[in-house]
């Protein structure tokens, strides 16, 4: 079997010791793998650049299409960018994938049988990163929900379901609130999961399925989850699991991928003392994606051998139930020892069907008649009560584009508002058709209206119908 290359970040902090650690294992399991080392990090961010990564790893990172990376540190302070987060995005890696899995009677745990996979959407939400801020009190952040990265995600979690011989999936939203970007979700989960009659489905309304997966996570396969709630359920269903510092990582895209640990970088731990096993998990992810399931399997029983024999790091090092205490390069060696072994307690795992994903080309749907129906002004205001501001506003609409309401923190509070709602300096200001759809012109004229008249537009959102529908949230009250 030729080589594969693959890219290798050291990072920071215990990230050095835990990669070390992990290429000797896959070494000695008879992984086919080139490494091309690449420095990304602390250091980088230090000499100036804000994204922690050199034009010269991008580069290895496109050829290769595969990076195994150990945590690194960002920078105190703001003009740091997330190593992590433009990785994701620039590569185009959308699936998260995190398996959060019980090792117990070695590794405490009140949740025995816990086996649950997190496919997290990796590219859109609020981590679109697009954040304003609009008035004197009011800071923004954007929430983008495409349909294309619903339907890629979603119908990864089905795909990966399928091939693991998993039975369910389970989908988290907040729906019930955000209608139209977590309602988008929800409604892509239900068309795709009617094409898979073989897996159950079902979802949840993510703060009462974040209480049933810490209290009862056994009842959970799959769960497939927008960006926000994946990156903060995978971290608590690892912890609950038994450690947050044994999971590991896998970030799929059509064409590169990137495997990590989840944890962090640890930089106040010592050289010797970390557990490498969140790291060796992503290089096992790593070694099914590269068509080299047997290396995988044998190293992943290995793991499990060490781990029954109580042969442990600190982090989960109990006394009196765990048989020697092992730094890191220790805790290799016993892998590396094992290799061959299969374990005699916990179940012994096998990798005959898997490997990477090939997934269907999102069909992009044909454009809807785009009608402009009005607009929604943002004003920065602090001259009195919402009357005050909805009477100095009305004149200035038109019989096509009359003020129809005056929201504040998404709370109506003209016309007909209550007193008691407390508001800020920052309002949105929905002027709006009553029948027929209007002109980019008859828009522009307002804000030069409302600009002339002396008022502060700090943002607008051009209100659209598609096809008849309303491609706006209605407001109530």
């Amino acid at each position: 079997m030729s080589r594969t290359p693959i890219t290798v970040a050291y990072g920071d902090g215990i990230g050095p010791a835990i990669m070390q650690a992990t290429l000797r294992i896959l070494e000695a399991a008879g992984a086919q793998i080139e490494p091309e080392v690449i420095e990304i990090g602390e250091q980088v961010y230090l000499r100036g650049n804000s994204s922690g990564i050199a034009d010269s790893a991008w580069e290895s990172l496109r050829r290769t299409r595969v990076l195994l990376k150990s945590p690194i540190t960002t920078p105190q302070g703001s003009g740091y960018k997330s190593l992590n987060v433009s990785t994701r995005k620039a590569l185009g890696l959308y699936a998260n994938v995190r398996p959060c899995v019980a090792y117990a009677p070695f590794v405490p745990t009140r949740h025995p049988q816990m086996n649950v996979v997190i496919v997290r959407e990796n590219e859109e939400d609020l981590y679109a990163g697009i954040e304003h801020r609009q008035t004197e009190e009011v800071f923004q952040c954007l929430k983008l929900i495409t349909r294309p990265g619903c339907e890629r995600i979603v119908r990864y979690a089905f795909e990966y379901a399928r091939q693991q011989g998993r039975q369910r999936v389970t989908c988290f939203v907040k729906d019930n609130i955000m209608k139209m970007t977590d309602g988008l979700f929800h409604q892509v989960f239900n068309e795709i999961g009617a094409q898979y009659p073989d897996i159950a489905r079902d979802s949840m309304i993510v703060d009462i399925g974040a209480a049933r997966l810490a209290d009862t996570p056994e009842r959970f396969d799959v769960i497939v989850m927008p960006n926000l709630y994946g990156d903060i359920l995978s971290d608590v269903a690892a912890q609950i699991a038994g450690s947050v510092g044994m999971a590991g990582s896998a970030n799929i895209g059509d064409q590169c991928a990137m495997f990590e640990a989840i944890h962090g970088s640890a930089p106040d731990l010592a050289d010797d003392v970390a557990n490498p096993s969140g790291l060796l998990h992503g290089a096992i992810q790593m070694l099914l994606h590269i068509g080299q399931a047997g290396v995988a399997e044998s190293i992943h029983n290995a793991w499990l051998r060490t781990l029954e024999e109580g042969l442990h790091t600190a982090d989960i090092f109990r006394a009196g139930q765990s048989q020697q205490l092992l730094g890191t390069r220790a805790f290799a060696d016993a892998v590396i020892e094992r290799l061959g072994e299969l374990p005699k307690v916990l179940a012994p795992v096998t990798y005959s069907n898997s490997g990477p994903l090939t997934l269907p080309e999102v069909v992009r749907a044909k454009p809807k008649k785009k009608d402009l129906v009005g607009v929604d002004v943002f004003l920065q205001w602090r001259e009195g009560p919402p009357n005050q501001l909805g009477q100095a506003l009305k004149p200035h609409g038109t019989q096509e584009l009359p003020l129809q309401l005056i929201t504040n923190r998404g709370v109506k509070v003209w016309p007909q508002g209550f007193p008691e709602t407390f508001c800020v300096d920052h309002w949105r200001c929905r002027f709006k058709s009553p029948a027929e759809p209007i002109g980019f012109d008859d828009v522009l004229a307002l804000q030069v209206r409302l600009h002339d008249a002396g008022f502060d537009v700090v943002k607008t959102e051009n209100l659209y119908n598609f096809d008849g529908e309303a491609g706006f949230a209605a407001v109530h009250g």
